[in-house]
């Protein structure tokens, strides 16, 4: 039975799509929800109707745009999953392209302009675009208007976003009959365990996150960013500390403004405890390199600093000088999302005696409506916490860490 295979939902999106006409049809919603799995599979259908055409009307070689923001995430979202499920795997020529079912797939990157290169000029009988929401939008304009051939149909997914998205206002909020589009809800994926979707509910922080990675709505952030700190939970004193075996330390630089490092200490079930908070303002580099060596001192040697990398040379100072240092990875929703999910899970606390100005700053570090990110004030302890945490927390990175007992 189809049901065996395919969610409500699902059967929805064929019921809307195989054997009627269209030109773009765009699956947004929660993650884990079964856009991709669907979207996958109508793929392959795609191809087989490309074919069809083709050989009505005597091309060769008809082309079919594949896209997503970089190699790695079509690879990923895709290929790898076509591979999973019906043990395709297609062979690149030396451009990255391939052919399926007699249709030649032509990879395209929406992650920048120059990722396009590769199908300006060419005549599509269709695409596929990943994570539509991360394209830029002239990269996805360009794909539309390379798919002219007969027939030529657009699948596109994405998670959402901020509601005065591009993708959103244009392709979703504008009456068209010829664009179809289908929300997804996390509740959607019935192929997920009810226990798995509510460890998920119950893991994923308050408010925007919420709102768009379980409920598949395109919401702004609102009010302050942590909503899920709670001082009478969060902060404790440094003599209550459990003992601590992994160190490491975020730092943003300043001058004018506020330059700090924050160290962290982790127990072996990965609960995090910052636990020292160094900020001043008007000190040159090699204030921020004694603090480092007074880390190290107490903590040892190898201790990571995650640093902004905004500052190039000093990050070639701390390493020149024997300091553990790396460029961090500055995502700002990935990193926030990363420290709110550890609030929420009571997965990261807060030595209240060794902290001044995180105090102030985590009540007044809030949302950009408009833009949907944090606004760039109240957040010079905050960014150094970001980067330890987000960066510490990505698998290569456990190479990094330094374990030691307290």
């Amino acid at each position: 039975m189809i049901s065996d295979v395919y969610t409500k939902k699902q059967i929805e999106v064929l019921r809307q799509t195989v054997n009627k006409d269209w030109f773009i049809t765009l699956l947004h919603g929660a993650k884990r929800s079964g856009k991709t799995k669907i979207n996958n599979d109508l793929f392959l259908f795609e191809l087989r109707r490309v074919r069809k055409i083709a050989d009505e009307e005597g091309i060769k070689e008809p082309m079919y745009i594949l896209a997503g923001v970089s190699s790695s995430t079509i690879q990923k979202n895709i290929l790898q999953e076509l591979y999973n499920m019906y043990n395709i795997e297609p062979k690149f020529d030396k451009h990255g392209n391939f052919k399926l079912f007699g249709v030649k797939v032509v990879q395209a990157y929406t992650g920048n302009i120059g990722g396009v290169g590769a199908i300006r000029g060419m005549t599509a009988h269709g695409a596929y675009v990943n994570e539509a929401s991360l394209a830029r939008q002239e990269v996805f304009g360009e794909i539309v208007s390379r798919c002219s051939g007969t027939g030529a149909r657009i699948l596109a997914d994405t998670n959402p976003d901020s509601p005065e998205h591009w993708l959103k206002k244009e392709y979703i909020d504008k009456k068209n009959e010829n664009v179809k589009s289908f929300q997804f809800q996390l509740d959607d994926n019935t192929f997920l365990s009810q226990r798995y979707r509510e460890n998920i509910k119950a893991a994923t922080p308050s408010g925007m996150f919420y709102d768009r990675d379980i409920n598949g709505l395109w919401v702004s952030a609102d009010g302050v960013v942590y909503q899920d700190f709670d001082a009478s939970k969060h902060y404790i004193h440094s003599k209550d500390l459990p003992s601590l075996s992994t160190f490491y330390c975020g730092v943003d630089w300043g001058y004018e403004h506020w330059g700090s490092i924050v160290v962290f200490g982790e127990t072996d079930d990965g609960t995090a405890y910052l636990i020292e908070e160094h900020a001043a303002q008007f000190e040159e580099i090699d204030y921020w390199v004694e603090v480092a060596k007074g880390i190290q001192e107490r903590y040892g040697k190898k201790v990571p600093f995650w640093c902004d990398s905004a500052r190039p040379e000093h990050v070639v100072r701390f390493q020149r000088e024997r300091i553990n240092a790396f460029n961090a990875d500055k995502a700002r929703l990935s990193g926030v999302e990363a420290v709110a999910k550890r609030f929420k899970t009571d997965k990261l606390f807060i030595c209240q005696d060794k902290v001044e100005k995180f105090k102030t700053e985590i009540y007044q570090y809030i949302w950009d409506k408009k833009k949907g990110e944090p606004i760039k004030e109240f957040d010079d302890v905050l960014d150094a916490v970001r980067y330890a945490i987000y960066n510490q927390s990505k698998p290569k990175a456990k190479i990094k860490s330094f374990k030691r007992g307290l």
